[in-house]
């Protein structure tokens, strides 16, 4: 037995920052559709409707309190979800020796779905469900 402790090339915490923050954003954006359809659904209204401002998200009784937080992590989804998949990709590549294989199939599913959600935002269904939530 070997009293010496192990090295590893890539820095762990970030690692594990990465991943929460792919997470965290693809989270706050199935967070946000699951209200729009959700809202739409038990009112009984289309996506135009939506739009005219008497389904505000802010006005949600039990959703009050974390509109922020969701607000933040839907927004620095947009903003952050292809820088993240590029560094996770780029970090798989880079560390595929060094990395545990759940670690790097987290950071390529994080990857894989903050792209996804990258599409999606962009289809004009989710696009009325962007203004709605921006309202």
């Amino acid at each position: 037995m070997s009293s010496a402790a192990q090295v590893t090339s890539y820095s762990r915490p970030f690692v594990r920052a990465l991943i929460v923050a792919q997470f965290a954003t693809i989270g706050g954006f199935l967070a946000v559709l699951l209200l729009y359809v959700g809202q739409m659904a038990s009112a009984g209204v289309g996506p135009a409707e939506m739009l005219t401002g008497a389904y505000d998200p802010k006005d949600m009784a039990f959703f009050g309190l974390l509109h922020p937080v969701v607000a933040v992590l839907y927004l620095t989804g947009a903003v952050l979800g292809l820088p993240l998949a590029i560094v996770a990709v780029a970090l798989v590549v880079r560390e595929r020796e060094a990395l545990p294989r759940a670690t790097r199939s987290l950071l390529l599913a994080g990857a894989a779905g903050s792209l996804l959600v990258l599409v999606a935002r962009l289809t004009p269904p989710l696009l009325d469900m962007h203004r709605w939530w921006l309202d």
